[in-house]
């Protein structure tokens, strides 16, 4: 892919022009720099209870106020954040190296391999990650583990129909054909020039599903099935806020925007690369 893929020359120039890319980027970072943060400092134990303190508003002790237990709200949304780049590495991870294989499998044997691994996707779209989700709490019960299993689940039929379709592509080129000529098995073609010509549209998709996760990990700790207390949930603080709506409505926004934001930087990424990775489109630039 000429010019095209991150590694290619003039990369981070074309990208330094590109507002999506620029703007979602220092969103995101501003996610990874929180998650980061927290694993060292926090201004208070997420979890500390102190009913005397409760609801206060944002104060130099507590910069965004106290919830209605006087928990640090600073402290939850920062701590809150790990649980955010969990369950989307972990998660998109889980699709992406499971749904690849299964993508390059189909491309690469066709036939009722390729068939077989099509109709499992279709089957796997019909159980959604919060469909899924229900369905492994009531067997398992509800915690973390179990929301990243679901959205993972989820994520690999999305992938495996990426590669697949990037796939049959690149099978079709010259290139891999003189490859079958000089003697290349289907997996050494596989390695040596189905992957690497289609790590761009997977990379894309990668930084979206990174935003659905988190999305998704969300919506499950609002309905309880996903984290469980006493870890902070931006998910979670959502639904504690709704019995304080009138009487402390910014408990709500914080965690509300804390979402919006990091899922907006995400989408903006995968905006940003895929017109980046686009040969075509790079070349304009």
């Amino acid at each position: 892919m000429s010019g095209g893929g991150i590694s290619g020359q003039g990369f981070w120039a074309r990208a330094w022009r590109s507002p999506s890319f620029v703007v979602g980027g220092a969103l995101s970072a501003a996610l990874a720099l929180a998650a980061f943060v927290s694993l060292f400092w926090s201004p208070y134990p997420p979890a500390e209870i102190d009913i005397p303190k409760k609801l206060q508003p944002p104060s130099a002790a507590h910069w965004l106020g106290t919830d209605s237990l006087g928990r640090d709200i600073t402290s939850q949304l920062l701590v809150g954040a790990q649980n955010s780049i969990v369950v989307g590495v972990i998660a998109v991870g889980m699709g992406l190296i499971v749904g690849v294989a299964l993508g390059c499998l189909a491309s690469a044997k066709r036939g009722w391999a390729e068939e077989l691994v099509m109709r499992a996707s279709d089957f796997t779209f019909a159980f959604p990650a919060l469909l899924s989700a229900i369905m492994l709490t009531a067997i398992y019960g509800p915690g973390l583990v179990m929301s990243i299993v679901a959205i993972g689940i989820f994520n690999i039929p999305v992938f495996a129909r990426i590669a697949r379709g990037s796939a049959n592509v690149v099978w079709a080129r010259e290139f891999v054909t003189a490859a079958r000529a000089a003697g290349k098995g289907p997996w050494r073609i596989t390695l040596d020039h189905v992957l690497p010509n289609i790590a761009s549209p997977l990379i894309v998709q990668a930084s979206i599903s990174f935003a659905t996760a988190i999305l998704a990990e969300a919506a499950l700790s609002y309905l309880g099935l996903g984290t469980q207390p006493p870890q902070p949930s931006w998910g979670r603080m959502l639904n504690e806020a709704q019995t304080q709506m009138f009487a402390a409505p910014m408990l709500a926004v914080y965690p509300g925007v804390a979402i919006m934001l990091s899922v907006l930087g995400l989408n903006l990424v995968g905006d940003g690369l895929r017109d980046l990775l686009d040969p075509k489109l790079a070349r304009k630039r």
